[in-house]
């Protein structure tokens, strides 16, 4: 904080639209605080008021509001501070008030930015005499000032970037510091030049990384850490069918009764994630009384559409099926007990995994009977700025009014909207076609959350969401290491594969943030989510795989690496390919983008000598089931002993590792032997981004 004020009071002269201070922070870590704070040292140094602007949406103003007039409320007493929203800015302020400090909040729309200039010019003129921090909140595009026309194929300067240098003009000293939590943005040049496929950050005059509360959960917790078993993330997923979320799009009494809510596989998921949100809920609120704590109140958020009739129906569903919970609790108790042993034993897998004491099922049974008996479940619909706005507490968050509170919402819930004590997540966004920097947002689980209380978290979506989520991430992750390796970052390479299967340079600006590869050092390519051929269909070229793979290997060390050349690789990759079904839209194998990937790799090796090999590393005799526990696609054909072994190999060059399965129908496959490709980076690979896709493209 203190090392932004500096390098701001430094760079004061130098910082602008296309060069601002940068505080690259992450999904709900504490960026707000961060600025707040960053704000009161820049008036201890000499500025003397300052602009915070924030998303086009009334519920953030006011939320920004809330935050600053709380953080300043010691200096605002003493008549040392001032907080407007320039809306409700006062015309009749004396020289008494313009010689105190001044935050102005503004939302990201013209007519608020048009008042900050009235202001200037016809108000309080002497406000350009001092000295100003402007603060863009939210900054998603951050540097990135330039954006094509609607009108045209021009590129014209962005109209915040326009406002900034407008106002630099006006005033005596201004000095610019974007707040973001997406790096991507700072990839996205102005210009298109596609003759260089490494693309270092835009440069700021300065950036600042923050660091996270040591509570932080985001998503290497909700993604990275789900791989492993041992785990309490690896039960933080539950997956929702495609069909479910149609069906709560809309009524439609062919397909599904309300009246069968609490019996219908076609909210089967939704039922689930209320039980488990109520079971998890009590149990939080009887491990908190039983060691002498405060008990706190939960939320569940429910977001899968924008549309307010969705919301309407999504309500009457949840309801009904809260009512149902209610009247079970009296009329049949052994029904409650089964459903809630169902949530019990899902919990009780990551609260094992914990570590931490949790009560047994009869007291949770009685703490969930408690709850519905004392109808301590709370439904809130939030889908517009006036029901935000009632519903903020005193700290800018949702105010939680129940022991249990559900949220029904769409689009206001998306971003910059603090909810305390998450531990239910219910979301239908489809990010298929969203840019990275809202996917992200969308993520509200994130934040400084209690250990004890991501024990009892849960998120619901579709599996193919859920691959999306994974994939912007990985994307986001790669960035944020680059950046934070130092304040210019090494650079990162983006790379598209042209129709010839040649790996050619590609614009940052034309990625598709849903059909990209994230290529870093050890982390696994692979095809998942696949079913096999029939057997009749696939037994000679399974026959012709294991040929071909047995004449590479040592015959008396057959499960030693061994260095292969990237065509038999790519031959390999091939026939793999013609023996695996795809049936699931949301998962498909670019095979031939992982081979131009693995030669791409390999052709990076310092050696001039070993450029055009691979490490071949072979296993046999597995027979994995085709589904994990849950339901999930498997998706790790090594054994964790195996994965460092591989890791170790591929120090200079990439590893191609076959997996063959027996792929017995016990097991979910179709009967038939298979083999199973997964092709790891080596330690010394620069980030690339690999696209498979990109805009324009079909």
């Amino acid at each position: 904080m203190i090392e932004s004020v500096v390098r701001l009071d430094r760079a004061s002269k130098e910082t602008s639209s296309d060069r601002p201070g940068m505080l690259l922070g992450k999904i709900q870590s504490g960026k707000t605080r961060a600025f707040i704070g960053i704000m009161a040292k820049a008036f201890d140094e000499g500025y003397d008021f300052a602009i915070v602007l924030t998303k086009g949406t009334q519920a953030l103003s006011e939320q920004t509001m809330k935050r600053l007039s709380r953080d300043f409320a010691s200096a605002i007493d003493d008549d040392k501070v001032r907080v407007y929203d320039i809306i409700k800015l006062p015309k009749n302020l004396t020289q008494y008030h313009l010689r105190q400090k001044w935050i102005i909040v503004a939302k990201k729309e013209k007519n608020n930015l048009k008042r900050i200039f009235e202001a200037l010019e016809t108000h309080y003129p002497d406000l350009k005499e001092k000295r100003l921090l402007i603060i863009d909140d939210e900054a998603d595009y951050a540097t990135l000032a330039f954006r094509k026309s609607k009108d045209s194929d021009q590129i014209e300067a962005g109209k915040i970037a326009q406002w900034i240098d407008q106002l630099r003009e006006k005033t005596a000293g201004v000095s610019f510091l974007q707040v973001t939590a997406t790096p991507y943005s700072l990839y996205l040049q102005p210009n298109n030049k596609e003759d260089s496929p490494l693309f270092h950050p835009v440069r700021p005059a300065f950036t600042v990384t923050l660091p996270t509360f040591s509570g932080y959960a985001g998503g290497d917790f909700f993604f990275s850490e789900s791989d492993n078993p041992e785990s309490p993330a690896a039960f933080a997923f539950h997956e929702v069918l495609i069909g479910e979320r149609d069906t709560l799009h809309k009524e439609d009494r062919r397909s599904f009764r309300i009246e069968d809510a609490l019996t219908s596989p076609k909210v089967a998921a939704l039922r689930i994630a209320l039980l488990n949100f109520v079971t998890g809920g009590c149990i939080r609120r009887f491990q908190q009384a039983s060691v002498g704590e405060k008990r706190q109140k939960y939320a569940f958020m429910v977001h899968t559409e924008s549309a307010r009739k969705s919301h309407a129906w999504q309500e009457r569903i949840v309801r009904r099926l809260i009512e149902d919970f209610i009247r079970i609790v009296r009329d049949e108790p052994f029904v409650l007990q089964g459903l809630v042993q169902e949530s019990y034993q899902d919990l009780e897998r990551s609260l094992e995994a914990g570590g931490d004491p949790y009560p047994d099922f009869e007291t949770a049974l009685n703490s969930v009977r408690d709850a519905l008996a004392g109808d301590e479940i709370m439904v809130s619909v939030v889908n517009s700025e006036s029901q935000v706005k009632n519903q903020l507490d005193d700290e800018g968050q949702l105010r939680l009014d129940a022991p249990l509170n559900v949220f029904i919402g769409g689009q206001i819930l998306d971003r910059g909207i603090t909810i305390r004590n998450l531990i239910g997540f219910y979301y239908g966004r489809n990010p298929q076609s969203f840019q990275q920097d809202t996917v992200l947002q969308h993520a509200r689980l994130y934040g400084n959350r209690p250990r004890a209380d991501l024990l009892v978290t849960r998120f619901y979506t579709t599996d193919g969401i859920h691959q999306v989520m994974r994939r912007i991430h990985d994307f986001d992750a790669a960035l944020r290491n680059d950046l934070e390796k130092g304040d210019q970052g090494e650079g990162v390479y983006f790379l598209r594969r042209d129709d010839t299967g040649r790996v050619m340079p590609c614009s940052p600006n034309k990625i598709l943030a849903s059909d990209i590869v994230t290529i870093r050092a050890h982390q696994r390519l692979q095809p998942i989510g696949f079913q096999t051929g029939f057997k009749s269909h696939i037994s000679k070229q399974v026959t012709e795989l294991d040929e071909r793979i047995h004449e590479l290997l040592d015959p008396n060390q057959p499960e030693e690496p061994v260095l292969i050349s990237v065509e038999n690789a790519g031959a390999i990759l091939r026939m793999i390919e013609k023996t695996l079904v795809f049936e699931d839209d949301d998962y498909q194998w670019d095979f031939k983008g992982h081979a131009v990937a693995l030669a791409y790799l390999s052709s990076k090796a310092t050696e001039e000598a070993s450029r055009g090999k691979v490490w071949l590393f072979v296993r046999e005799g597995r027979n994995l089931a085709r589904l994990r526990l849950g339901g999930r696609y498997s998706n790790e054909p090594l054994s964790y002993q195996e994965r460092p072994i591989v890791n170790s190999i591929a120090t200079a060059l990439p590893v191609l590792s076959l997996v063959r399965q027996d792929g017995s129908e016990d097991q979910g496959w179709r009967g038939t032997p298979f083999w199973w490709p997964i092709i790891t980076p080596p330690a010394n690979t620069a980030t690339t981004i690999f696209a498979s896709k990109t805009r324009g493209e079909d």
